[in-house]
């Protein structure tokens, strides 16, 4: 059984309610192959969660960027809260060693793993706001969270960057841009794209992704670089 104390001891947060931290790992598929589990799947706490996320997230951002618009405040915080970048940060912190998955969903580290990542991050926000209040939650994500912030701000990776390159595209060249798949490998479950982007028949740039959609704004992050058009 896996013991949540060393994950505890991780984070230096300790539960009182340690059947909520459990609850937190939990995903749908362990309760299919372990039916007398006496705990039930994470899903509500990842609803609870990621309302709490947001709440955070968004005061954080309006108190720091003050001279930012809404739609730009709004951007920035879908940029913070993705899956990817939750991910990243539930692997930092160990999560992904005390997930309790079925056996299949054990198997597979590729793209599935990664939003079973970000959702349980989500449920363990959601468990810890239960557990100790908005206060603790507040501290554990301005240590493992927001920190991403600078970053995502210096390289304006909060601007959808297909959008801002058919903006530039247009106004500077008078063409829109195309995307076309270039290669793509893996089995079906882990994909792999390498998309061009291009203006007219010129290759300007390739990005690669887990998904088409993933790969399109690679490259278009790249094209923009490429014509200097991110300032």
């Amino acid at each position: 059984m896996i013991n949540f104390s060393d994950f505890e001891k991780k984070t230096k947060i300790i539960f009182k309610d340690k059947k909520l931290l459990e609850q937190a790992f939990i995903h749908r598929s362990y309760i299919n192959e372990n039916p007398k589990t006496s705990l039930s799947h994470n899903e509500r706490l990842e609803f609870l969660g990621d309302a709490v996320l947001e709440l955070i997230v968004t005061d954080f951002l309006y108190k720091k960027y003050s001279n930012y618009t809404e739609g730009e405040l709004t951007a920035l915080r879908s940029a913070l809260v993705n899956a990817v970048i939750i991910s990243e940060v539930a692997t930092a912190i160990g999560m992904n060693d005390y997930l309790l998955l079925s056996k299949g969903e054990a198997k597979d580290n590729g793209k599935a793993r990664s939003y079973i990542l970000a959702n349980t991050f989500e449920a363990y926000v959601g468990a810890l706001y239960l557990d100790q209040g908005i206060d603790a939650v507040g501290k554990f994500v301005n240590k493992c969270l927001l920190p991403k912030t600078p970053e995502i701000v210096s390289k304006k990776l909060w601007r959808d960057a297909k959008s801002l390159v058919q903006e530039r595209a247009q106004e500077f060249l008078n063409v829109t841009p195309a995307y076309k798949v270039l290669h793509e490998s893996g089995p079906d479950h882990d994909k792999h794209f390498t998309l061009g982007i291009y203006f007219g028949p010129n290759l300007i740039a390739e990005g690669k992704g887990q998904s088409k959609q993933e790969a399109e704004q690679k490259a278009a992050e790249a094209a923009l670089k490429v014509k200097n058009w991110l300032d």
